[in-house]
């Protein structure tokens, strides 16, 4: 039977509860609730003999050209009734199951050994550099080599999501999780064992590419558990994972790399054992998170044990077929990033900074042994700046929550922008401190103090970023953050490439003016965001989809 739309509360009794029963809501196509992508046309959806083909199926027939057929007209005709008839399933409101609802305690578990895997990943990709003088001298590498390492880490960070988000909506975020952490380990361990730098280049591009997941797919998994007022603090968290990361790792590989009976290896083998430990929590701590593979599951089930073949998720309409899928995948983020005017400027600005981050990684430690004498132990502890940074950012965003709590009724997803903008003051003056501070006859702690300006910024953006677009796009800010991602680790895998060319020529304190002029010109971005964002949204495709819910 056909539901109408005032039929669209109809409820239907599912196995699945302690007490035997669990509601599901079936609804028309005029009532349901969840988006699609706008590119998806209605003749893309696919036939209801094709919603229950796995993937691998496809992969294979694909292969063997079995699929490579056009539709005649009288299938196109059975197509329409057939796609008239279907019953979208959508969890019915108040249902557990639906990771929304999840309790907090779960909500919570889920959240923090996602961020483990993000704090993980953090610090492997800046520790890393700390191991340079042993590897180099270990592996008969050249300065340039190694730093090709560090940046093919974040090239994996860059390219990978694009490609792993389509498994992310066959098989769900948990076992993506688990795979990527299993993946992450092996290469952290290759590393180790490396008896050359291809093999450590290699593993290092690896070990970015399964950690990439690390990076991406949390924030994702917060938007798909958290709802948009409570965003905030696990946003904060995981922000604080990311950005204290890279310092926490940089201030053990100081000292592991100062003692000769450790030195780089150790580096790799102490991220060996805390990728192990989440590894092991995964299964125990984290569920399924994502509604629509979820509801895809439950629809499935339900075409099997009614013989009904019109029940359907909704996001099924964009899995028509492996082609359609990663299609999707691929480039939805890169579509965003081209023609969405808040991912784009977003993205260019997160990029710059991220570049920024990295350029700090990569000549800190030459810098303060340079100018100031430090050992590599010293260099390491230096970084302290870069814990101390994001942990006052994280003041600064509990009370960029409050404002969001007292505005969010009249200025939507804009109110997130606040501490934005005055992180956008912030981002220059630390680098102009750390720049005008990098003589001899100017004390250490002035560097420092600008690292710390610099840090304390970047977590406002950071966390700005993707609370933000995550509010702007809802269903669809995976794809979103993907796009950002992609602009933020290929700059951040640029700009170490030519860091040590560019102060050998300039020096460090007219290298970093640059900078500091470049980060001034961005300034105006959030401002612009607040003041013209809704209008902005509201001609795009993606987020006037979400508006409503504002």
């Amino acid at each position: 039977m056909k539901p109408t739309d005032e039929e669209s509360t109809i409820v239907e009794k599912v196995v699945g509860m302690p007490d035997g029963t669990c509601s599901l809501a079936r609804r028309s196509l005029a009532s349901v609730h969840s988006d699609v992508d706008p590119r998806i046309r209605p003749s893309d959806r696919p036939s209801n003999e094709v919603l229950d083909e796995g993937y691998i199926r496809q992969l294979s027939d694909y292969i063997e050209h079995k699929h490579h057929y056009k539709k005649s007209a009288s299938e196109g005709e059975d197509s329409q009734k057939e796609s008239e008839e279907t019953i979208y399933v959508e969890f019915d409101e108040g249902d557990p199951r639906n990771p929304m609802n999840f309790s907090y305690a779960r909500k919570w578990a889920i959240t923090l050994t996602a961020s483990l895997f993000t704090i993980i990943v953090a610090s492997s990709s800046s520790a890393y550099a700390l191991g340079d003088p042993s590897m180099i001298r270990d592996l008969n590498a050249t300065q340039f080599q190694a730093t090709i390492g560090l940046s093919m880490y974040t090239l994996g960070f860059a390219l990978v999501p694009l490609v792993s988000a389509s498994f992310s909506e066959e098989f769900g975020r948990q076992p993506l999780y688990l795979f990527s952490g299993l993946g992450c380990l092996l290469m952290h361990l290759m590393t180790a064992l490396a008896q050359n730098i291809q093999t450590v280049i290699v593993g290092r591009f690896l070990a970015g590419a399964f950690g990439s997941t690390g990076s991406t797919m949390v924030g994702g998994t917060i938007a798909d558990i958290w709802a948009p007022h409570e965003r905030g603090l696990p946003m904060s968290i995981f922000a604080v994972m990311a950005l204290t990361g890279p310092g926490i790792g940089c201030v053990a590989a100081g000292w592991i790399e100062q003692d000769r009976h450790l030195e780089w290896r150790w580096i790799q083998w102490v991220h060996v054992i805390w990728t192990g430990i989440f590894v092991i929590a995964v299964p125990i701590c984290m569920k399924e998170t994502r509604s629509g593979v979820l509801l895809t599951r439950m629809a499935k089930k339900l075409r099997k044990e009614t013989g009904n073949k019109n029940y359907r998720a909704r996001v099924e309409d964009e899995r028509a077929s492996l082609r359609t899928l990663i299609y999707i995948s691929c480039t939805r983020p890169i579509y965003l990033l081209l023609t969405e005017p808040v991912v784009a400027s977003f993205s260019l600005w997160v990029g710059f900074a991220w570049g920024i981050l990295y350029v700090l990684v990569e000549s800190i430690a030459p810098a303060f042994k340079t100018i100031h004498h430090f050992n590599t132990g010293q260099t390491g502890t230096v970084f302290v700046a870069m814990i101390i940074g994001p942990l006052v950012g994280l003041a600064i965003q509990m009370y960029q929550e409050k404002l969001y709590a007292k505005y969010a009724p009249t200025k939507g997803p804009e109110a997130r922008l606040f501490s934005a903008c005055v992180g956008a003051i912030l981002f220059p003056a630390g680098i102009f401190i750390y720049a005008w501070c990098t003589f001899e006859s100017v004390h250490w702690i002035g560097m420092a103090m600008g690292i710390f300006v610099i840090m304390t910024a970047l977590f406002v953006l950071y966390v700005a970023v993707f609370t933000y677009l995550a509010d702007c796009y809802g269903i669809f800010a995976s794809s979103a953050l993907a796009g950002q991602s992609l602009s933020r680790n290929l700059m951040g895998m640029a700009f170490p490439l030519f860091t040590e060319q560019m102060f050998s020529r300039l020096t460090y304190h007219w290298g970093n003016t640059l900078f500091g002029c470049i980060a001034v010109a961005m300034i105006p971005i959030p401002y612009v965001l607040m003041w013209k964002g809704p209008a902005i949204r509201a001609s795009s495709k993606f987020a006037s989809q979400v508006m409503h819910k504002y």
